[in-house]
């Protein structure tokens, strides 16, 4: 009975540390929040292909990243300076896959060279190519785990003609690690195939692809 009296104390006493955190990380948004829109209003960035106003495609835009905590991770897809808005998209969206492939395999070569530096011979050139073969394969895999949360667009040039304008477009993804980690395990599986010093550490290796990133 007395422990479970602690516990209840216990509990009592954190509740208002905890609201204090919840205000302050509310407060923090919200000035995060003001300053983005802030930030496209003055650069003249518009949503892009939504009915929705941006500033409420922002809020939904963080309330996913704050839903996954730390699971999700933001992922920036940019294009410039084309005039067909479909195909802005598509290179944006292509942008933000290798962007996201480009990190995963920083963070792979970056665990392996540290943790299997006793073995420099077997972390140099034949892992080089495995290195490569993961990227290009993650670039490939990831995006149907990418979810497209709002993009925004701008021209650079509008006092031309209609079909002289060019413009400029950034999406944003909000990428769930622990779905995207099947797309990261199918590429290494792939990759391995290519790189006999890669499968010597083959389980090693699977399981910094399967921790995704670190923190940042």
């Amino acid at each position: 009975m007395k422990k479970a009296i602690m516990l209840i104390l216990a509990a009592i006493l954190t509740i208002p540390a905890v609201e204090a955190d919840n205000k302050q990380l509310q407060k923090a948004l919200k000035k995060e929040y003001k300053a983005k829109m802030k930030e496209y209003q003055k650069s003249k960035w518009e949503l892009f292909g939504s009915s929705r106003t941006l500033d409420v495609a922002l809020l939904n835009h963080y309330d996913q990243l704050n839903n996954l905590g730390e699971d999700g991770r933001e992922v920036v897809g940019i294009a410039s300076r084309f005039k067909s808005k479909n195909i802005g998209h598509q290179q944006a969206i292509n942008n933000a896959c290798l962007t996201y492939a480009q990190q995963a395999g920083s963070y792979l070569k970056g665990r392996i060279v540290s943790d299997m530096a006793a073995n420099a011979d077997d972390t140099s050139a034949e892992f080089d190519h495995f290195y490569a073969a993961y990227e290009r394969l993650v670039g490939m895999e990831i995006k149907g785990e990418m979810m497209e949360s709002y993009s925004v667009i701008r021209c650079l040039n509008p006092k031309a003609n209609d079909k002289d304008r060019e413009y400029e477009m950034q999406i944003f993804f909000v990428v769930n690690e622990s779905a995207a980690t099947r797309a990261r395990i199918r590429a290494m599986e792939n990759a391995l195939k290519e790189s006999e010093a890669a499968q010597k550490y083959a389980q090693k290796v699977s399981d910094f692809v399967r921790e995704g990133f670190e923190n940042e």
